[in-house]
């Protein structure tokens, strides 16, 4: 009897001394296994870098991006970057380092809504065609459909097609911009969607989704309720890697002339002003298209860092 009494007391004190387990919810071990991948905090530093430049950056440097300091000076074309003029000056005189931080809010805008409109239109046809059986194979079909179809020509012809048209409407700016986010985004809703399907047949097998309809819940329910949540690590991963898709895309229509107008100076409208002086001023050039890289090169790393913090299987 004293033997176990003696063995008691040691369990309770060697209780005592071990250190106090921390149970974490599931979101506290994806930020955990985030935080572990080195190259996605490197990407949240320097897009958190570029983002806090392209909105505070036009409130301190306050040179307006259209402003020609021709006015002022005569030689001001065509400048080396020098204190005067960070980035140096473009062939009219206007300084490009307040042209490259308006253009970043354009840019960073187009991807940012884009991908909210392609991510939206794919979740909702994923979920339709992974969740009721009739609507799965003509939204299969017509995702296909539209995978086959060659994306750029069309994006170009939509353009030139509704171009002048909005433009008359809500203004050069304003429509042009809701008509690269809108053409943008519903030509890059598919990948989504097949991603989100695969995740929902996978869902729908289990027992609480079985559980949940045997229990006479409604369907909406059971896909706002059970279904969604437990597709949102591909959604969340598509959504990072559809912003860097946007912009990319973006920057392929200003460098063709489709894009904005010259008046507002996007990161690839930049880059196809400044085409013809990149051997005699490079540094026009240099700037747009390291800010494009380093932005979807953030948001790449970002990507795979959620992908990997998001797998269960990569759980301990």
């Amino acid at each position: 009897m004293a033997v176990r009494t003696e063995s008691a007391a040691d369990n309770e004190s060697l209780a005592a001394n071990l250190p106090e387990r921390r149970f974490r919810t599931l979101w506290g071990d994806v930020l955990l296994r985030f935080r572990r991948h080195t190259l996605a905090l490197s990407g949240v530093f320097v897009l958190a870098l570029l983002v806090l430049g392209v909105l505070v950056g036009p409130l301190v440097y306050t040179v307006d991006p259209e402003y020609s300091f021709i006015v002022d000076d005569l030689e001001s074309i065509n400048q080396m970057p020098s204190i005067a003029y960070p980035l140096g000056t473009d062939d009219l005189g206007r300084d490009s380092l307040a042209r490259n931080l308006f253009g970043g809010r354009i840019s960073l805008a187009v991807g940012v809504v884009a991908m909210l409109v392609a991510i939206t239109f794919g979740t909702l046809v994923g979920v339709l065609s992974g969740y009721f059986r009739r609507l799965d194979n003509p939204l299969m079909r017509f995702t296909d459909l539209m995978l086959a179809l060659p994306s750029l020509p069309l994006l170009l012809v939509i353009i030139m097609l509704f171009r002048d048209s909005l433009k008359a409407w809500l203004g050069p700016e304003l429509g042009i911009f809701l008509l690269v986010v809108f053409v943008i985004g519903i030509l890059g809703w598919m990948p989504t969607a097949r991603v989100v399907r695969g995740s929902v047949l996978s869902v729908k097998e289990k027992e609480f989704v079985e559980a949940a309809v045997s229990v006479g819940t409604r369907q909406h329910t059971i896909v706002w309720q059970h279904i969604l949540p437990n597709v949102l690590s591909p959604i969340i991963v598509s959504a990072t890697l559809g912003v860097a898709a946007a912009i990319l895309t973006e920057s392929a229509l200003s460098f063709l002339g489709l894009g904005f107008p010259s008046n507002v100076p996007t990161w690839g409208r930049l880059l196809f002003e400044n085409k013809d002086f990149i051997t005699q001023n490079p540094w026009l050039v240099i700037w747009p298209g390291m800010f494009i890289s380093l932005t979807i090169l953030s948001i790449n790393f970002i990507g795979d860092g959620l992908r990997d913090a998001l797998d269960p299987r990569q759980r301990r």
